[in-house]
Parts: C-alpha cells; sequence; structure tokens
C-alpha cells in the first residue's frame, strides 16, 4: 500500500476510495506469539490536500494466537477503524492527533498498519473448549488444575483437632 505524491495529487479535492487485501506475514516476526495472520481486508478513503494527506481506514481480518491456559489456537477477529495523517513537505499541523512526515516521494502505510496489527494483540488470550485434544494437559502426576469455584474446602489435618474443639464449644454452649 505504496503511493507516490504524483499518484496522490491527482485525487486532490475527489474521492481516493481504497479496497484492498494485503499479506502481513512480517508481524510474526515482531511478535512470536503470533502463530498466523489472515489476509487483511483494507477498506477506506484518502482525503488529499496540498499540505496533508489522510486516511480513513478499515482493517479486518484475524489472527491465531495460543490460548494462555491450554497453548490451543485461538482465533481473534480484527477490526479497528483508524485515521492516519501524512504531513507534506514539512508543513506544520495543529492538532491532537499523531500525524507522519512524508520521507521522499512515497506515502507507505503498511508499516503503520503492522503496527496497529500488534498493538490489537492482547496480553492473554481464553480459548471456549477446555476439554480439547489438542490442548495442555489439566493434570499430571500428583497435580491437576482445579479452579477457585470447584475446589472444596479441605481441612489441614494438623488442624482437625482444633475444628473438633470448636465444634463441641458450639455444641455446649447451645446446650
Amino acid at each position: 500500500m505504496k503511493w507516490t505524491l504524483s499518484q496522490l495529487q491527482k485525487y486532490r479535492n475527489k474521492d481516493f476510495m481504497i479496497d484492498e487485501t494485503i499479506r502481513v506475514d512480517e508481524i510474526k516476526q515482531d511478535d512470536p506469539t503470533i502463530r498466523e495472520v489472515s489476509p487483511m481486508h483494507i477498506t477506506g478513503r484518502g482525503d488529499i490536500d496540498s499540505t496533508k494527506v489522510t486516511f480513513h481506514l478499515t482493517i479486518e481480518g484475524h489472527l491465531i494466537l495460543p490460548c494462555s491456559r491450554t497453548l490451543v489456537d485461538v482465533k481473534l477477529p480484527i477490526n479497528v477503524e483508524t485515521t492516519e495523517t501524512f504531513l507534506l513537505q514539512g508543513s506544520v499541523y495543529e492538532t491532537e492527533e499523531e500525524a507522519y512526515q512524508v520521507k521522499g516521494d512515497v506515502i507507505d502505510v503498511m508499516p503503520i498498519i503492522r503496527e496497529i496489527l500488534l498493538l490489537e494483540v492482547p496480553m492473554q488470550v481464553f480459548c471456549e473448549d477446555v476439554k480439547s485434544e489438542e490442548a495442555a494437559p489439566q493434570s499430571g502426576k500428583d497435580w491437576e488444575v482445579i479452579h477457585e469455584e470447584d475446589q472444596s474446602k479441605k481441612i489441614d489435618p494438623r488442624l482437625a483437632g482444633l475444628a473438633k474443639f470448636f465444634d463441641e464449644n458450639k455444641s455446649s454452649s447451645e446446650s
């Protein structure tokens, strides 16, 4: 997704529509937790004037990430809307939003799309099906994964006598 400034200037004050499907497999090298990247569908428009080029983009696709609990592949849908502004000829642009300086005669949106996709990767992803066959084991020799709500309250055998003492005290005080 590269355009020269002369290509874009042909669309000054006109609609510059974007509808492309791109591969962004390079982000797997940037984030090793990403197992697979689907082709990303980029739609939107570009607004071109004499001082800046603004792209209003929607990025759609999905990433395959490992489940934090079971290591099973989890499909993470991506649907991001973004507005990116490129300043032409070192012009000054006063606004709250981030703007990029155009280096040379070409505007390349790919590094920004890669950055946006990397920012969409959550810290943890959980799969719905914990019982999946390819999941990490949930038990082994002398251990098993227990959820808090499933865990029964076991009394420490060293304190069992103390529990009996309080039960006896409670029954004697009631009578």
